[in-house]
């Protein structure tokens, strides 16, 4: 009888324990470690001794956005065992992160685009697709600054306006459409609150969002330019 019980409570430890794990794995892959990003900078600074300067990113086209262009190929990592195995966190290992490199040409840095952001869009972006095969054009509704629309978000059936959370605040983000269809976030509340606590030095006509960069692991996707006016900023288009 006891040896019964004690195979029951067993099997019930297993099967919480096999439950648990996932969960707790999920947990690890999402959050931004510092430790994995100072071994993948070493990993990339050792590669680009040995290499003559070269990086180990994967090939985009030249219409990529900045900030999604040179995504680290682990695999060539790996090849010259600068590395042991891919971050945890990686998309790559089954987290939801994607790491990058921004100043490949000068100071190539390791940062992280949090691809939650990307799954939030392509839901949105499947929406907006079967309006328009519906209807012939896009669901905008206003105009938000040059070249840049908001979306009407009844026309699509949703509650209330699309957000993203922000990988800075983790507030929502507005999103925005372009004429060409593209999809946006508007980081100007993240901007806003690191020109007023973070130190700088930019200018109308530098590009703001590297004041997000530099102090944080992340890369603000899918965001258009903005520049800085009276100490708050604005799209680049308006400046």
């Amino acid at each position: 009888m006891k040896l019964k019980i004690f195979l029951a409570g067993l099997f019930i430890l297993l099967l919480l324990t096999g439950c648990l794990y996932p969960e707790n794995r999920l947990s690890k892959n999402s959050i931004p470690s510092e430790v994995q990003l100072e071994n993948v900078q070493r990993a990339i600074d050792s590669y680009r001794e040995q290499e003559n300067g070269l990086l180990p990113i994967k090939t985009k086209g030249e219409d990529t956005p900045i900030f999604q262009k040179y995504v680290i190929d682990f695999k060539k990592l790996k090849e010259k065992r600068l590395i042991s195995e891919i971050p945890g966190n990686a998309f790559e290992n089954g987290g939801v992160y994607q790491y990058v490199l921004i100043h490949p040409e000068d100071d190539p840095t390791v940062k992280l685009i949090d691809l939650r952001m990307t799954e939030q869009l392509r839901s949105l972006r499947y929406d907006i697709n079967r309006y328009q095969q519906n209807n012939q054009y896009l669901p905008y509704k206003s105009q938000v600054a040059q070249g840049i629309y908001d979306l009407d978000y009844k026309k699509l059936g949703l509650d209330a306006p699309m957000t993203v959370t922000s990988p800075y605040s983790h507030e929502p983000l507005p999103v925005y459409i372009k004429g060409n269809g593209d999809l946006l976030i508007d980081y100007r509340k993240d901007l806003y609150n690191f020109l007023k606590n973070k130190e700088h030095s930019y200018k109308k006509g530098d590009d703001i969002r590297y004041l997000l960069v530099n102090h944080s692991p992340f890369v603000p996707v899918y965001s258009p330019a903005y520049t800085i006016e009276d100490g708050e900023p604005i799209f680049m288009s308006e400046a």
